[in-house]
């Protein structure tokens, strides 16, 4: 059996020990060492040679961003974050997604939480997730501070002539290490998109209203977080809330966003790729492109297939040279009915091309 070797970084002693036990519960998870700020964290790290990294957001001294930025650039070493739930550590939890954090574990209570125990069986999955990532070369370059969409508002601005009158929407789904990614979708999107755009990502409350802040700020379009009812408009990014299930229903020649907190969650979540999927296969005149990027697990199969049997869908999988991990694509491309698979860096052009 393998072992998988820890660092844990948090300026609690209280937390620092409660995580050393949570994850040493595992019989495949050594804690090799424990830091009690970023300094402290970097200064270790060449020395206990870690496999993970978990890494507090908010520490004195040295922060979670501060130190994930330097272990980005000088150690190929995959970093989940622990994050509270409060402004300025989804905020930063956020950029540190961005900036090559592979993925995150919520507080339940706050900086000290006293019932961490809550999150131990997804805090071992998620080490055990991230010590198989291989960090592609592309995921330590740090996005542009200005959107490019030079290359794909060229491709649309080429389409005048035989338009459609039909109804078009534009779908995204992901999961581990989508944050990164959408920022390069969506990013460079021309702010001309004739499409409105719809993205589930695996997230908690909270996370998501900072993650469309945070697209918003990069990218051309407006980007928002999903409410209950809205009408949805060409040019504008949606994203679905953490614990709630996003559904496009149509009313009249208006498509409508309809969140359901009731479903339970499928494969273990809500927001859930298929749930948005199944709610757009009833919607025969409209056409769809349908997007699946990095994640882990199958969510998104069983609703493109739905998509593919019952309305027109164009469907783009993320390849696997520049997945984080290659779960929800795989399992995508593996029923055939992909019509592109382009590393992260082609999708936006390959979306705006089957926008002709």
């Amino acid at each position: 059996m393998n072992i998988i070797n820890v660092l844990i970084v948090d300026d609690s002693a209280f937390m620092r020990k409660v995580l050393s036990d949570l994850l040493s519960s595992d019989p495949s998870i050594k804690v090799v060492g424990t830091a009690r700020n970023g300094a402290d964290a970097l200064d270790k790290v060449p020395k206990l040679k870690p496999d993970v990294i978990t890494l507090d957001v908010e520490m004195p001294i040295m922060d979670g961003l501060q130190t994930l930025k330097v272990i980005v650039d000088q150690y190929a070493i995959p970093v989940i974050m622990v994050s509270s739930v409060t402004k300025a550590g989804t905020t930063q939890t956020i950029e540190a997604m961005q900036s090559g954090a592979i993925d995150f574990i919520s507080k339940p209570s706050g900086s000290i939480s006293l019932d961490i125990h809550k999150v131990q069986d997804e805090l071992i999955q998620k080490v055990k997730v991230a010590s198989k990532v291989k960090i592609p070369k592309e995921f330590k370059e740090l996005p542009p501070t200005s959107p490019k969409p030079l290359v794909a508002k060229y491709l649309l601005d080429d389409k005048k002539k035989g338009e459609s009158i039909r109804k078009k929407i534009i779908t995204i789904g992901t999961s581990t290490g989508g944050p990164k990614a959408l920022v390069e979708v969506i990013s460079k999107l021309p702010k001309d998109l004739n499409a409105p755009v719809v993205v589930v990502q695996h997230m908690p409350k909270g996370f998501t209203k900072s993650l469309a802040e945070r697209l918003n700020k990069l990218s051309e379009l407006n980007v928002k977080e999903a409410v209950h009812g809205e009408i949805i408009h060409d040019g504008w990014v949606y994203v679905a809330p953490g614990g709630s299930h996003l559904k496009i229903e149509q009313q009249k020649e208006e498509l409508i966003v309809s969140l359901d907190d009731d479903t339970p969650p499928t494969r273990g979540h809500r927001p859930s790729v298929d749930e948005m999927y199944f709610s757009l296969s009833k919607l025969k005149e409209v056409e769809k492109i349908a997007v699946i990027m990095t994640g882990m697990g199958t969510d998104g199969t069983n609703g493109l297939l739905s998509l593919k049997n019952d309305s027109r869908t164009i469907a783009i999988a993320e390849s696997e040279a520049s997945c984080i991990v290659y779960g929800m694509p795989r399992s995508a491309i593996a029923t055939r009915q992909v019509d592109d698979i382009v590393p992260v860096k082609e999708i936006a052009s390959r979306i705006v091309h089957h926008l002709k």
